[in-house]
């Protein structure tokens, strides 16, 4: 089973090593889409856990019992098409190419699959015409 989390970690567990902890004791891979984590400032992590439900779901009652703010992610990336001008410049910094120009017509292609919500795309929007759901 996959599930998508964001955890806010408090200023004095941002230094636990909770990816480590999820993969030794619970067996659930974690994969680290976004991070945002500092020495004493409260940190964000958006991992993909994988693993039996199971096992995922202790994994996730551990980390609130140690204060770490769970909650599923269910952010998508939102492009406004008539703001769009398909410049193209997001498709420069999309890590996954969910974000493409059409090499006929030059507009810009969203293929949500691929997306894993980086929102790297975000801040390189001339227009602003790219924003998330959250």
């Amino acid at each position: 089973m996959k599930k998508r989390v964001t955890l806010t970690f408090p200023k004095r567990t941002v230094q636990m090593a909770v990816t480590y902890r999820l993969a030794k004791d619970f067996n659930v891979a974690a994969n680290i889409i976004r991070a945002q984590v500092a020495p004493n400032q409260i940190g964000k992590l958006v991992l993909d856990l994988l693993g039996d439900i199971d096992a995922i779901e202790a994994a996730l009652e551990w980390m609130r019992s140690q204060d770490i703010n769970v909650s599923l992610a269910s952010r998508e990336i939102l492009i406004d098409e008539e703001s769009c001008i398909d410049c193209g410049l997001c498709t420069g910094v999309c890590p996954t190419k969910a974000l493409t120009l059409a090499p006929e017509t030059f507009k810009l292609q969203f293929h949500r699959s691929r997306c894993v919500v980086c929102e790297q795309c975000i801040p390189t929007c001339p227009v602003q015409a790219i924003s998330t759901n959250f």
